[in-house]
């Protein structure tokens, strides 16, 4: 019987509430396929703080390196928000882990059920058939990392900031790895996102990804668009990409828009993947939902758990090898959509359910 070891890092406001749900979820998936969960809870963000000091304790640091894959829920909110920026939970826990663990690859399906377009603010007759695409963003390099990193008081009394943005061939040839990996899965098809009429990163970037997609994926549709056309043309035309592979700010910016104009992020999912493996032999990753804490519905059972169920599938797919298990999750969750059990972010005014019902929803779809 395979065993899977997961940290549990749930965080803060709904984070426990729809984490504890994926659990049900995965306790039900795993009964019926044999397999045997070995779930550790730790603490992270703002709970950490109150508890420890700090947002990324060394003991839960311990838990997640001692796991095969790290099962994330949500960090912040207003009781942290007048702590220095780099004592806030969102900067002091995610970064150092992504940091810590080379979690480079961040997977974000964009899916939007053709059921559910009216949640998105693009006209319906755009999308038709919903959205299904895919972002790849670089996580651990470009400007976010790259140093020097300073302000500095100049002798005319100005104020000087200066962030660097930096990639090496390396990098980029990796992420480039991780894009073709997600295209051959999907339709071949990958468009890759840059600014290379301005930026030398750019230029390497673009350089790079063609040079590696020519040598290891001919088969794969490769082109290539800047980041303010691709800003565009993501609410113009959604559908026109398949997957597409950015840098890590670019990636940023892109996935939270291409995130709204699916509507909700109650629903949308995400995997951030390492350079090193786990004990399967397989990526060690971070898997947590596209959304926040949302602290004013909090305790409320209100959330919309499907985007924490929908990672954790993701984690069984890449950390664990278990496509037949991650797929049927991720079925469970269309139709139990589909059939009408909505939470309130995707009623549309109509009668909807609470956080609970609505994983009910889904583990009676996963039995029948």
């Amino acid at each position: 019987m395979p065993t899977l070891k997961f940290a549990v890092l749930a965080g803060d406001y709904i984070g426990p509430e729809v984490m504890a749900e994926a659990l049900r979820v995965l306790e039900t998936v795993a009964r019926q396929e044999n397999l045997q969960l070995a779930p550790v809870p730790a603490d992270v963000g703002g709970l950490a703080i109150d508890r420890h000091g700090e947002a990324l304790p060394a003991s839960t640091l311990k838990v997640c390196a001692a796991s095969d894959a790290i099962l994330f829920g949500s960090v912040g909110g207003p009781k942290w928000e007048k702590l220095p920026p780099a004592q806030q939970p969102e900067r002091a826990a995610l970064l150092p882990l992504r940091r810590h663990f080379t979690l480079f690859a961040n997977i974000r399906p964009g899916l939007l059920y053709a059921e559910l377009k009216d949640a998105s603010p693009l006209k319906s007759e755009r999308i038709p058939n919903g959205i299904d695409i895919v972002c790849i963003r670089e996580l651990t390099g470009g400007i976010y990392f790259g140093q020097p990193k300073s302000t500095t008081m100049l002798p005319d009394d100005d104020v000087e900031a200066i962030d660097t943005m930096v990639y090496r061939k390396s990098e980029i040839e990796r992420i480039a790895a991780a894009a073709v990996a997600a295209a051959r899965s999907r339709g071949k098809k990958l468009c890759s996102i840059d600014k290379a009429n301005v930026l030398e990163t750019s230029v390497l970037w673009r350089k790079t990804i063609t040079a590696y997609v020519a040598a290891h994926a001919p088969e794969v549709a490769l082109s290539h668009m800047y980041v303010d056309n691709a800003a565009m043309q993501l609410v113009r035309d959604p559908n026109q990409f398949d997957v597409f592979v950015t840098e890590n700010m670019f990636g940023d910016i892109l996935s939270d828009e291409m995130a709204v104009v699916c509507g909700s992020l109650g629903m949308l999912s995400s995997a951030s993947l390492g350079a090193g493996r786990n004990s399967h032999r397989l990526p060690f990753g971070l898997y947590e939902p596209a959304g926040g804490t949302a602290p004013d519905i909090a305790g409320r059972d209100l959330a919309n758990p499907c985007a924490q169920i929908l990672s954790a599938a993701l984690m069984l797919r890449y950390s664990f090898g278990l496509e037949k298990a991650a797929a049927r999750i991720e079925a469970a969750v269309k139709r139990a959509v589909v059939s009408g059990t909505r939470t309130a972010d995707i009623a549309f005014g109509g009668k909807s359910v609470g956080t609970r019902a609505m994983t009910d929803a889904v583990l009676s779809q996963l039995n029948s």
